[in-house]
């Protein structure tokens, strides 16, 4: 089967010869680890080398890390003082699950990933409902206290109703926390419409693993602890480094964990090329990209999960055609029983129909 020319689908004149010039076909997997462009493992061959002869570069990574948390900030319409360094979004989860009182119910969707519910039923002393992901605005009540979802579904892509789960969550005083790992970089997030969102950057940011940030909407910092803060929450952190913090830094960044600094050498030049682009441009990029997989896979016979995602699901595909796709070198996931494809700004139509014609051979 050959796969019909799409001319809507957008493109970034320059980007693949610039940054990926040696990407090979198919290579629609950004949903479990984005790829870096040329820009960040150079960023990080510099640093390595340095560190290599002998100089690292402190003030250089301190530097990355700042710009990491600006281009984050501008990418989700946060402040900047609203923005902490996180380590894993489990990590980052259990502090907000750490700060609940006990009794406390906590509404989310029973298959979301892992990493978002378990601190959650971590915690015996808490009433977790577990939900559809269609009835996760419609199962706040009075007295929930927390509504916890991502905002696109890491084992099928679908994007939960974000206004829907907002305003169930305001007409009954419950906050929420939006894990924000499988969208932010290709949905647009306004962060500041939700009391905390986690995002992990190894995905849509093509960032480096350890290079994770968490956004807490002013006002919202009394409800967590600061009993995980360390040095690096300070306000100076370089003035604090022995004894109790004399003062935290205003904001969220007193809830900052240590950040691996490698990570954010490399986060900092990635983001920078996200900003370039724009998000809303990689959204229709990447969405058009996926209704082409879907079309495609529907035409084979198959019924992918709908969009609109960047995330491709396909149940119900069958061992021959995930390894007539391998043996064509593309890349993919399988997740909870789904064919797992996701295309990201870095890929074309070319890298579509490499794989539709692939699974049609």
């Amino acid at each position: 089967m050959s796969a019909q020319a799409s001319p809507d689908v957008a493109a970034f004149p320059g980007l693949r010869e610039a940054e990926y010039p040696d990407l090979p076909p198919g290579q629609l997997n950004a949903a479990t680890h984005g790829l870096a462009p040329a820009r960040t493992i150079a960023a990080l061959r510099r640093a390595l080398d340095a560190w290599a002869a002998g100089r690292p570069d402190t003030a250089g990574y301190e530097d990355s890390v700042a710009a990491a948390r600006a281009s984050f900030a501008r990418i989700t319409g946060t402040p900047l003082s609203q923005v902490a360094l996180a380590g894993t979004v489990a990590g980052a989860v259990g502090l907000v699950a750490a700060a609940l009182p006990a009794g406390a119910e906590v509404v989310t969707f029973q298959d979301d990933f892992s990493s978002l519910v378990h601190p959650f039923a971590a915690r015996t002393d808490l009433r977790l409902r577990l939900v559809r992901l269609q009835d996760v605005a419609d199962a706040v009540r009075p007295g929930t206290a927390l509504v916890a979802v991502s905002a696109a579904q890491s084992a099928d892509g679908r994007v939960a109703d974000l206004p829907a789960i907002r305003a169930a969550a305001e007409a009954h005083g419950a906050r929420v926390l939006l894990d924000a790992t499988q969208s932010v970089g290709w949905l647009p997030i306004d962060a500041m419409s939700y009391d905390y969102v986690v995002c992990h950057g190894y995905k849509w940011l093509v960032s480096p693993h350890g290079a994770c940030f968490l956004t807490v909407r002013p006002g919202a910092e009394p409800t967590l602890s600061p009993v995980f803060t360390g040095w690096y929450g300070a306000d100076d952190p370089w003035d604090a480094c022995y004894g109790p913090v004399p003062h935290l830094a205003p904001g969220a960044r007193r809830f900052d964990a240590r950040p691996a600094y490698l990570a954010y050498v490399g986060a900092a030049a990635s983001l920078a090329l996200v900003e370039e682009l724009g998000v809303q441009a990689i959204h229709d990029h990447d969405v058009a990209l996926a209704d082409r997989l879907r079309d495609g896979f529907t035409s084979l016979g198959f019924s992918p999960v709908p969009g609109p995602s960047a995330i491709v699901a396909v149940p119900g595909v069958p061992a021959a055609l995930t390894d007539r796709l391998q043996a064509a070198g593309a890349a993919f996931s399988s997740r909870a029983g789904n064919l797992r494809l996701a295309p990201h700004f870095y890929n074309t139509p070319s890298d579509v129909d490499h794989v539709l014609n692939a699974a049609a051979s």
